[in-house]
């Protein structure tokens, strides 16, 4: 079928090396070398996740967290195994949408970019947004107290609001955040009749990042280096002095609410590793990405998961995990044990590992879209390189667009599980594009190969570990079947698929780590809320409307292939 038509690597290898961009004559800068790329992965990964949500994973799970990070490393290490197979052999800018473009086919290649743009641009929007809470906190340090409906979203404070009002109506004390809110509502504008709150801090964050990412990648990587050395720096000062307050009697229980309530903070847990992927995108910004860009997310993913697990540990161990559920966790727990100055150093890092954050992001998706539009499927103005600075002009402002004014008017709670959902299925196509990529007899010096491992006997066995371990579960999906949530008929489809892929892996013998990083993914997404995939699925028959009325009928690959 016409909708599964795929691009042939070796011929986006020749003209690759043939300096051949889809006949663009304007190429980008390839500067990035293994250094730079594994600064980009850091900068990434070390963000909003480790300065706000882990505080809300702590919550939930209690010290037990730890292990959560290290279940959602693996899971991310499969994938970045795979990543860095494809890398090696698809020299070119478009991240899994091009990986999915030679294993899978056209539609396929759609639904992935269309998911990374749920990826890179809604993910970024909760950055700007957790940008703008530690940037308040920073210039209170100040002495500069910007007015209230200046720094929320109107969805956060009408809850906010509302919320305190039930509490006084009910004669309960206000806590400090409950007479914030009322104090933030009465002093708001009104227009037309609404109380008027925007963000205003996250949206000239997103500006002025955009500005950078359009200048120029020489420019983005300067900065990104330096942002990522500051931060790194900070969070081994807190691990170190950290562990001095720690108190062992905190970790105890280690999992107070059971393994289940480690699970409940998948989301927060693994937003913080997204974008160790993103450095994918810049592959023709790099001077030898078949050798660099798997070093580098391998490499990124390795550091940020020590610091992870240490972190948690130094967290859980200085306070009681049932006080973390607060938006700035870090800060949180040096301010009780009087240490503001950490606190202050803290928020200090946190503006600048968002950043970080932000400014990779930013740079992913416009590339996301110059690779769509290169393949017909966008307008060729998305693929339009400026001629002085030699990035993807167009596709940057509307990046910075479609970011900016949401980070304006949106609240960050939905965003969080989106773009969780959307990583994990580009996640899932990669693994499993993998298994339909023709091997390679003899690798060429220097590139990557994904390490072949028979699934045959070892897929199957933990299938049937995995359902033994959860056969309580299993039995209470079955006997109520008829009452149970979408929770619980995802997790059915989860199994009825890994028994589908431990027979195929036994009958053909398919390679272990792509199957264990495409059910790991798979398993994360099931644990996800069933409202966020109601979203998910919204944001998916948007995208393939839009295909089926402009890219199917402008497909280059089509008229290459004159269907």
């Amino acid at each position: 079928m016409s909708l599964f038509r795929k691009k042939s690597i070796d011929k986006i290898v020749a003209d690759t090396e043939a300096g051949l961009t889809d006949g663009h004559t304007h190429q980008l800068h390839k500067v990035l070398g293994v250094r730079d790329l594994t600064f980009m992965g850091i900068a990434a990964i070390i963000g909003a996740g480790i300065f706000s949500t882990i505080g809300t994973a702590a919550f939930n799970g209690g010290p037990g967290i730890a292990f959560l990070f290290i279940i959602t490393a693996v899971t991310c290490g499969f994938s970045a195994l795979c990543y860095a197979e494809f890398a090696s052999r698809v020299p070119i800018a478009g991240s899994a949408y091009t990986y999915a473009y030679v294993s899978f086919g056209e539609i396929v290649a759609w639904i992935i970019g269309w998911a990374l743009i749920l990826e890179y641009a809604i993910g970024n929007i909760v950055v700007a947004i957790s940008w703008s809470g530690y940037f308040d906190n920073l210039l209170q340090g100040l002495g500069i107290h910007l007015p209230a409906w200046l720094l929320s979203d109107p969805i956060t404070a009408s809850k906010n609001f509302d919320e305190a009002i039930a509490a006084s109506n009910a004669h309960q004390p206000l806590t400090e955040v409950m007479q914030y809110a009322i104090a933030a509502w009465n002093a708001a504008p009104v227009f037309l009749g609404k109380h008027v709150f925007i963000n205003l801090p996250a949206f000239v964050i997103v500006v002025l990042i955009t500005i950078l990412a359009y200048i120029g990648i020489k420019e983005s990587k300067k900065t990104t280096n330096f942002m990522v050395i500051f931060k790194i720096v900070v969070i081994i000062l807190v691990i170190a002095i950290g562990f001095f307050y720690v108190n062992t009697g905190n970790w105890h229980p280690f999992m107070p609410n059971g393994f289940g309530g480690v699970l409940a903070g998948v989301s927060a847990v693994f937003y913080a590793y997204i974008g160790f992927d993103a450095i994918s995108t810049t592959a023709e910004e790099c001077k030898n990405p078949q050798r660099d860009l798997p070093r580098g997310m391998i490499y990124s993913l390795i550091i940020c998961t020590v610091l992870y697990i240490l972190i948690a540990l130094v967290l859980t161990g200085m306070v009681k995990y049932s006080e973390l559920k607060v938006t700035d966790p870090l800060a949180y727990v040096f301010d009780k044990l009087n240490l503001q100055w950490i606190g202050y150093i803290i928020s200090i890092s946190a503006v600048v590992a968002t950043t970080s954050v932000m400014l990779v992001f930013q740079l992913g998706q416009p590339r996301i879209w110059m690779s769509m539009s290169r393949d017909g499927l966008l307008p060729k103005k998305f693929a339009k390189i400026h001629h002085k600075y030699h990035t993807p002009a167009f596709a940057t402002i509307i990046t910075g667009l479609l970011v900016g004014i949401p980070s304006l008017v949106m609240p960050s709670s939905l965003m969080t599980d989106l773009t969780s959902i959307g990583t994990l299925f580009a996640f899932v196509l990669v693994c499993f594009g993998v298994l339909v990529l023709p091997r390679l007899e003899n690798t060429t010096q220097g590139r990557f190969k994904l390490p072949y491992i028979n699934g045959k006997y070892i897929l199957p066995l933990i299938a049937i570990a995995f359902i033994w371990l959860f056969h309580q579960r299993l039995q209470d999906a079955f006997s109520n079947y008829s009452t149970q949530g979408y929770q619980e008929f995802l997790f059915l489809l989860f199994l009825v698929i890994t028994v589908v892929v431990s027979t195929l892996s036994f009958i053909r013998n398919y390679s272990l780590i792509p199957n264990l990083g495409a059910l790991c993914c798979l398993y994360l997404m099931i644990e996800i809320p069933a409202i966020s995939w109601l979203w998910f699925f919204v944001w998916m028959s948007v995208g393939l409307i839009i295909y089926f009325i402009y890219g199917k009928k402008n497909s280059k690959l089509k008229k290459d292939l004159g269907e």
